[in-house]
């Protein structure tokens, strides 16, 4: 069996998308072959770049209206897209190109707090100010709407009194960091 290939799409920092190539590094199964964004000055290109991962930039426009990127993806036999801080709705057409195979991370439990609009300390003052007693991540198939796909895996942390959002978001990084990867290659190598 050939080695998976995995692309990932990040619009941020790229905390997540450094734990998933590290996590990969080395492994017989599977290979962050290429990192992806629409923002030229996002920090996870250079992350990226200092593991040896090849990156590529694309503007709204070549992700919506020209197969730039698609030809990008066939041309590097990419298997599954991972979005992770990835901003962009994906467009139909990469959707029916991998079917049950894009995978994304959203830092609360859907289908609660998801959507357009909500995402990283938005969505952490949105459940801080609503009182929940708990928050956690969802690792999720994407669909053509946000945040909707069938759910892979959940992961919950409780809310002290007094928590802020930096606080919340805090502990919901430590989930990301300890169960991304993992349920990644699960879901990968149970296909």
């Amino acid at each position: 069996m050939s080695i998976v290939k995995i692309a990932i799409f990040a619009s941020g920092s790229g905390t997540n998308a450094e734990n998933i190539i590290k996590y990969f590094y080395g492994s017989t199964l599977c290979k962050v072959e290429l990192v992806l964004s629409n923002k030229n000055n996002a920090f996870v290109l250079e992350r990226a770049k200092k593991l040896g991962v090849d990156t590529f930039v694309f503007s709204v426009n070549q992700l919506n209206e020209f197969t730039l990127v698609d030809e990008l993806l066939e041309a590097r036999r990419i298997d599954f897209i991972v979005l992770a801080g990835f901003l962009l709705k994906i467009p139909q057409r990469i959707l029916e190109k991998y079917p049950s195979r894009i995978i994304n991370i959203h830092p609360a439990l859907l289908p609660s707090y998801g959507g357009k609009g909500m995402y990283g300390m938005k969505v952490h003052q949105a459940v801080i100010e609503a009182g929940e007693p708990e928050s956690g991540i969802t690792i999720h198939l994407v669909d053509e709407n946000y945040d909707n796909g069938k759910v892979l895996f959940q992961a919950r942390c409780s809310i002290s009194n007094g928590d802020t959002a930096e606080d919340l978001a805090n502990k919901i990084h430590l989930l990301e960091q300890a169960h991304f990867p993992r349920v990644i290659e699960e879901y990968i190598t149970t296909c």
